[in-house]
């Protein structure tokens, strides 16, 4: 995805996993799916010159209309046009080639654990591991424009650069590690689905010279700089494009306003800090859960990260 403006728009809340960490929550029992004409107004609504489009959920590739969705985009001038998907659907041929003849350009599927047992249980859905990495593995293969994405959680902290390698030996070249979101189902498990920030360093660390050996492209998402020193430039927030999420009430909000004025925040270890202009800070509900003791704000006259070679 480039840096210009896109739209995110939820094609509904059904899903084939019922993740612990879902942000989404219990919306799949109010929106399971929308009509194709009432998502057909709501592109039209947000559609302009030079706008790319994510279509997300829920899980999108459910949807049998799916590649007719993405056929209207693409006359309505999307581009580019990612599927955003936990990647299970992927597993099958037919499903890439009709989503690719229709006219999507990009794929972000999923993964969140190296093994079968940490992955499924994360999902709850048995058979979610081999499904998704034959979705990545078939789009690898074709040699498509894919960036994983996986959700940093208590169970699979430790494993992260096992799940770097992994992607790697899939074909991935682009990978996204993102805290999760303590928000829906992941706040009502949020005892042990949202693990500690100081806890995931040095497995990033880890994974990041498994990237760095593997050719992979690594970053990170709602991790704050000073959990990331010598690694500040991993931040993908400066690279997000601007985002105008389409949700389940048909409103179009503007996400990037949203995320960083109320979805983020910033604490009393912030005030001074080096850095403090260039990070968005934690998910508001981790500090209200636990405090701001750990985060330690950069020093002034402090070195700053080498931006230059280190972020493949």
């Amino acid at each position: 995805m480039t840096n210009a403006a896109r739209a995110d728009m939820k094609v509904g809340f059904a899903c084939n996993n019922r993740c612990v960490f879902c942000a989404q929550g219990q919306k799949r029992a109010d929106c399971g799916a929308l009509s194709f004409e009432e998502l057909l107004e709501r592109l039209r609504s947000v559609a302009a010159p030079g706008r790319g489009l994510v279509l997300t959920g829920g899980e999108p590739t459910v949807r049998k209309d799916l590649p007719r969705l993405v056929a209207a985009a693409r006359v309505l001038g999307f581009f580019p046009i990612q599927i955003q998907t936990n990647g299970r659907m992927l597993s099958y041929d037919r499903v890439i080639d009709a989503l690719l003849a229709a006219g999507a350009t990009e794929f972000s599927p999923s993964l969140h654990a190296a093994t079968a047992e940490c992955h499924d249980a994360l999902t709850r859905a048995p058979g979610s591991f081999r499904d998704s990495v034959a979705g990545i593995r078939n789009l690898s293969r074709r040699g498509l424009d894919v960036v994983t994405n996986s959700v940093i959680t208590r169970t699979n902290a430790s494993g992260l650069p096992e799940l770097v390698g992994l992607l790697a030996s899939l074909g991935v070249r682009r990978a996204q590690l993102a805290f999760v979101h303590p928000v829906g189902t992941a706040f009502e498990l949020f005892d042990s689905v949202v693990p500690r920030l100081f806890d995931i360093v040095e497995p990033i660390a880890r994974a990041h010279e498994v990237a760095l050996a593997r050719g992979v492209q690594l970053v990170t998402e709602a991790v704050p700089l000073c959990f990331l020193r010598g690694r500040e430039y991993l931040a993908v927030e400066s690279r997000i494009p601007h985002t105008t999420v389409v949700d389940l009430d048909g409103a179009a909000a503007d996400y990037s306003a949203w995320r960083t004025g109320e979805g983020k925040s910033h604490g009393p270890s912030c005030v001074g800090c080096a850095r403090r202009g260039e990070c968005e800070g934690p998910w508001r509900e981790y500090p209200d859960v636990f405090g701001w003791e750990e985060f330690v704000p950069f020093d002034a006259d402090g070195p700053t990260s080498d931006e230059e070679g280190r972020a493949l």
